[in-house]
């Protein structure tokens, strides 16, 4: 059940030589062991004044912690020994790093062996923790001396403006003490040659200085060791368990598999240490190379593994050799005449020779070359100023970079060669629309005509003469009502081209049909917006706006249409119904300049394009659905694709921006294709094609697919770049449009002319 106690008599052996060594190394005094927990109550070294007055641990608070009273039979009292300790039982050696006798084993190994910091400290350390002779008490140890300052766990900062720093067990303050100053402090250090064990208790606002057991005890802490001597860490373990008689073990669990098969998580260790070799994170040191032999007359270029003061080697850029010019006796052919030599000095410094032949007899009257001193200083400087850098070059294929598109044969048909021309205008042509049936085009022009055209003939069927240029024309969308709407300065005519059946005739006069000139009056201001008059000269409406509108656009159904005043301010948009012969303004504070107004293809939303962005608004909800953010310096045209879901943008600087409203309000992809201003852009009602046309005389066809999967994003592709406009007065193709029904591209240039772009 436990060790047992050795006999009387070898202990009082063991005591007398433990002391008799002690004492002649002079470890012994009058010092005292910092915590008495491991102090003997009944020490037979007190005293006679200690036994008379009795010790101040005596009382029954002493005893609180037997466990790490000493068990040392050499410091039992007489009685001890006659009666045992009460650790004599069974259990009392559980723990055995406590027993002297080990702790003596453990001192003369560590005597035998020698330390790293004092042998003879240590055995020091074990006499004054066996040994309780007269001994000090420590000053500063928190179990022996209860706190003079009884505030408990208040911050000590309350008390920092007052004068004293707390209350003591009596309730009177706690007067602060005077701090010495620096100065005081030195010299107290140097006239007290234990200054150095003093530390200021800022809790209790006094000095407390260490003992020479606590000094020790701080030493073999600091060295990793038990603070006390007299334990030994290593003690062997003290099997409690009963292991006889008993049927069954601890546990009678089955073995866990992980005890027969690998462990994971090593392997998972031994894959990251092999990637981590394999990527270069983890380096080993390689064996040193002897330097092997080089050519010495070599090149330099393939000497590169050479080490200058730990760097790699970087050779320098090979000078051109000298050839047949440079000789003292060149031939007749190189050496230049006087006028090739005056005209060396009409060319730019850069672009003149850098050597000019000269002849000399004998190698003897070469004179020293005069640039010497000069080439050598700028290569000094080239040394100190630019120095080389190695640069990796990588190795890859240009066509590798290019995005993988489908072939140019597999997106046909796509318009690429001029086919038509339609001439009869005198001036610029500024506008076209292509009629709903695709059997009519329509064109207005700076010099202030209306044209409408027969587009497989080229033949002009009839003609208007408004008098001033025409901004922007549009056709109905209704393939029953031939009905054109054209911007005219601050007017927009509404006029019957003459077309279709009598049916359709009739029905087109009862909508142009106004009684008398009527007013359309904006709510709380008494200026009307537009005036719906009569205008027998064409036989159709005419609707005055207060400012110049620049852009005109039909709804799906033909009953409502657009107009776009630009400084027009509260009422830059403006929506007309025809039938009834009324104006709206339900967007009268807008953000920006309006450039373009769009009806969506299919649903009740409306687009406003500005300078900057694009706003999206319901109709019916009468609220702003998105904002799109272009990016872009100005913004010149707009066009929905026929889903409604995509929207491109041409801009003034060339670039044009395809949106997907789906996806984000931001470009999904930015095409940079003109080099001058974007006129108009353009989608094809069929097929998956789109334009844009340019001042730079040329118009752009590219391929644009879009998908009805949500997770895959349009494909665009650039097919062709028309071109056969003229340039005039530094202005090409004005505007482009898509035939309804064939892939045919339409463009009206500054030349006056029409083309015509077929497959």
């Amino acid at each position: 059940m436990g060790k047992s106690r050795r006999s009387s008599a070898e202990v009082d052996k063991l005591d007398k030589k433990f002391l008799k060594e002690a004492t002649a190394n002079g470890y012994i005094e009058g010092t005292s062991d910092k915590d008495d927990r491991f102090q003997s109550s009944d020490s037979v070294d007190l005293s006679e004044n200690e036994k008379s007055q009795g010790s101040p641990y005596d009382s029954g608070e002493d005893n609180q912690d037997d466990r790490f009273q000493s068990t040392d039979p050499v410091n039992f009292s007489e009685d001890e020994k006659s009666q045992g300790s009460p650790y004599d039982s069974g259990e009392d050696d559980q723990d055995d790093r406590f027993q002297t006798s080990d702790s003596v084993d453990l001192l003369e190994d560590e005597k035998s062996q020698g330390s790293p910091y004092d042998s003879r400290e240590d055995d020091q350390d074990a006499s004054d923790y066996e040994n309780h002779g007269t001994m000090e008490e420590s000053d500063s140890s928190e179990d022996e001396v209860p706190s003079r300052n009884t505030v408990g766990d208040v911050p000590l900062e309350w008390y920092k403006e007052e004068e004293h720093i707390g209350y003591d067990i009596a309730g009177k303050k706690i007067k602060k003490q005077a701090r010495k100053d620096r100065i005081e402090s030195f010299l107290a250090g140097v006239d007290d040659a234990k200054n150095w064990r003093k530390i200021y208790d800022e809790y209790n606002d006094e000095e407390v200085e260490l003992t020479k057991e606590e000094v020790k005890m701080i030493h073999r802490m600091l060295r990793g060791k038990t603070p006390h001597a007299g334990v030994d860490p290593y003690a062997p373990y003290v099997d409690w368990f009963e292991w006889e008689d008993k049927g069954h073990p601890l546990s009678n669990a089955p073995e866990p598999k992980r005890r027969f098969i690998p462990s994971k998580w090593e392997q998972k260790k031994v894959v990251r240490y092999i990637r981590a070799i394999r990527k270069g994170f983890i380096k080993f040191d390689k064996p040193k190379e002897e330097p092997h032999v080089y050519l010495l007359w070599g090149n330099d270029s393939s000497v590169t593994e050479n080490k200058r003061h730990g760097l790699s080697y970087i050779p320098p850029p090979k000078s051109k050799l000298a050839g047949h010019e440079e000789s003292y006796n060149p031939s007749a052919e190189f050496i230049p005449t006087q006028e090739e030599i005056n005209s060396y000095q009409l060319m730019f410094e850069e672009d003149r020779p850098k050597f000019i032949p000269r002849r000399f007899e004998s190698l003897r009257n070469v004179p020293a070359y005069e640039n010497a001193l000069k080439e050598t200083f700028d290569r000094c400087l080239d040394l100190y100023l630019c120095p080389r850098t190695r640069k990796k070059r990588i190795n890859i294929d240009p066509e590798s970079l290019k995005p993988k598109l489908p072939s140019q044969k597999d997106l046909r048909p796509y318009p690429s060669t001029c086919y038509l021309e339609y001439i009869g205008h005198t001036s610029p042509v500024k506008t076209i629309s292509i009629e709903i049936s695709g059997q009519w085009m329509a064109s207005g022009s700076s010099d202030g005509t209306v044209r409408v055209w027969e587009i497989e003939t080229t033949r002009c069927i009839k003609v208007w003469d408004v008098g001033e240029p025409v901004n922007h024309i549009v056709w109905n969308p209704l393939p029953e009502l031939p009905i054109l709407s054209i911007s005219v300065g601050y007017d927009v005519l509404i006029l019957d081209t003459g077309l279709g059946n009598a049916e359709n005739q009739a029905r087109v006069k009862e909508l142009l049909h106004v009684e008398e000139s009527k007013l359309e009056e904006d709510e709380g201001n008494t200026t009307p917006v537009v005036r719906w008059v009569r205008d027998d000269k064409y036989d159709g409406i005419r609707l005055k706006h207060c400012k110049v509108v620049t852009k005109i656009d039909w709804h799906r159904k033909g009953d409502y249409f657009a107009t776009v005043v630009p400084s027009g301010d509260s009422r830059a948009i403006l929506i007309h119904q025809l039938s009834k012969k009324h104006t709206q303004n339900p967007f009268k504070k807008l953000h920006g300049l309006p450039i373009a107004a769009v009806f969506h293809p299919t649903r009740s939303i409306f687009f406003i394009s500005t300078k900057n962005h694009v706003r999206v608004y319901d109709l019916l909800k009468q609220k702003l659905v998105k904002k799109l953010e272009t990016g872009l310096r100005e913004v010149s045209s707009i066009a929905i694709h026929p889903a409604g879901d995509n929207v491109i943008v041409g801009s003034k600087e060339g670039k044009m921006c395809w949106f997907d409203m789906d996806l984000s309000s931001k470009p999904y992809r930015t095409l940079k294709t003109h080099p001058k201003d974007i006129t108009n852009v353009t989608f094809h009602r069929l097929y998956p094609l789109f334009a844009s046309s340019s001042e730079d005389c040329t118009a752009y066809v590219f391929h644009g697919t879009v998908y009805s999967d949500l997770n895959q994003n349009p494909l665009i592709v650039p097919l062709e770049i028309l071109r056969g406009h003229n340039s005039s007065n530094d202005r090409g193709v004005l505007d482009c449009k898509f035939h309804p029904r064939q892939p045919w591209l339409f463009t009206a240039g500054a030349d006056s002319v029409i083309k015509l772009y077929c497959h």
